[in-house]
């Protein structure tokens, strides 16, 4: 469905749709190089939850947004999950890489609510930057802001996203952080 967007969007002149489908594309092999290239074995599931974050936005832009209201709320909860998870692998990786660091799972909950809700602004701030950029130029852009209660409406299902992840992280995520210490832990053998 991806490639169909992208041929899409060549076919017919749209940059939103090649922008955005090629973009998710692209995320849709990330596991697998991850898995080959620094050889972290990671779960199928995980590439479901990638890949349907992606595929689902990418729907979103192509015209689901603009006909299904609660589309974005959907996609930003979904996205903001990623975020979390990837941040929840990265601190408990750390945590489990020495026995010198030690992270309550209370500040865990903390800091992925944290991460994501940074990203979160982050986001809306280069939305916002490409609206500028799209009024200053004329130049159609593959992501728009739609106001300010779309703004906060993304940043509380951004909080939703993170949220599940939070109280869930620890259980499902676990497996997946030690073994990015394990990959990451043998790199650094490798180089000593």
């Amino acid at each position: 469905m991806l490639v169909a967007i992208v041929v899409y969007g060549a076919a017919f002149g749209q940059p939103k749709a090649i922008t955005n489908g090629g973009i998710g594309l692209f995320v849709t092999f990330v596991p697998a190089l991850v898995e080959r290239n620094y050889e972290i074995p990671l779960d199928p599931w995980l590439g479901v939850w990638i890949t349907t974050a992606v595929f689902l936005h990418t729907l979103g832009s192509a015209w689901f947004y603009a006909q299904i209201p609660w589309w974005d709320h959907l996609t930003h909860a979904l996205s903001a999950s990623l975020v979390a998870g990837a941040g929840y692998t990265t601190l408990r990786a750390i945590d489990l890489h020495s026995d010198e660091i030690r992270i309550p799972s209370r500040f865990a909950f903390v800091f992925i609510f944290v991460v994501v809700l940074a990203f979160g602004v982050v986001w809306e701030l280069f939305e916002f930057g490409l609206d500028i950029v799209a009024a200053e130029t004329g130049i159609e852009m593959p992501l728009a802001q739609f106001g300010l209660d779309d703004t906060v409406a993304d940043l509380t299902y951004n909080s939703v996203g993170a949220l599940l992840v939070a109280l869930f992280g620890q259980a499902h995520l676990t497996g997946v952080a030690e073994r990015v210490r394990e990959a990451l832990y043998g790199a650094l053998d490798e180089r000593s």
